[in-house]
């Protein structure tokens, strides 16, 4: 019996938003923190001593739906040695005028040697600048770390590299150390 009543109600809904204050953000200047599960730039890890997590097996090329991946393998030797394991990723790029930010290809990551930053600051006029390549995602070195090609130092195999590199630049314990049962 009120249906009259109901284009008012409406009405009342906008003229309730008309009064409030609009929030600015003074960007560049101040920048809102991001989620922390936000999907921004990616970035190639590293191992502990240095050599990079990347084993150029093409998965997160083939795992996306832009294909905006270009991977390159290079075969390791004993005096060249960039990663632990027979291959290395030699060329890698990613184009960000394609890239959708969907993160499949860091879930198809074997090694988690792709993961996404919180950096969402992309935007450039020049198309080849988009184009990033092997060496703009690398992580950078830390002081413990040393620049590839060099021995394996975190033992002697890749399978030692995986048992000991499951935590964050390799340092979480093994679960028979945290009495841990899996």
């Amino acid at each position: 019996m009120l249906d009259w009543l109901n284009p008012v109600k409406g009405f009342g809904v906008t003229f309730h938003t008309m009064f409030k204050k609009v929030p600015t953000v003074e960007y560049p200047e101040v920048q809102r923190p991001t989620a922390p599960r936000f999907h921004g730039r990616h970035q190639l890890n590293r191992w502990a001593d240095g050599l990079e997590k990347c084993i150029g097996c093409e998965l997160c090329a083939w795992a996306c739906p832009a294909d905006a991946i270009y991977v390159e393998a290079g075969d390791n030797t004993e005096d060249a040695r960039y990663s632990p394991g027979e291959r290395y990723g030699r060329v890698y790029q990613i184009n960000y005028l394609r890239c959708i930010l969907c993160g499949l290809c860091v879930e198809a990551c074997p090694t988690r040697a792709l993961t996404m930053t919180n950096e969402y600051e992309l935007a450039d006029d020049s198309r080849q600048s988009l184009i990033w390549t092997k060496e703009q995602l690398l992580a950078p070195l830390r002081e413990e770390m040393e620049q590839p090609p060099h021995p394996m130092r975190l033992g002697e195999t890749e399978q030692d590299y995986y048992a000991t590199g499951r935590g964050e630049h390799g340092t979480q314990d093994r679960p028979e150390n945290t009495g841990a049962v899996r």
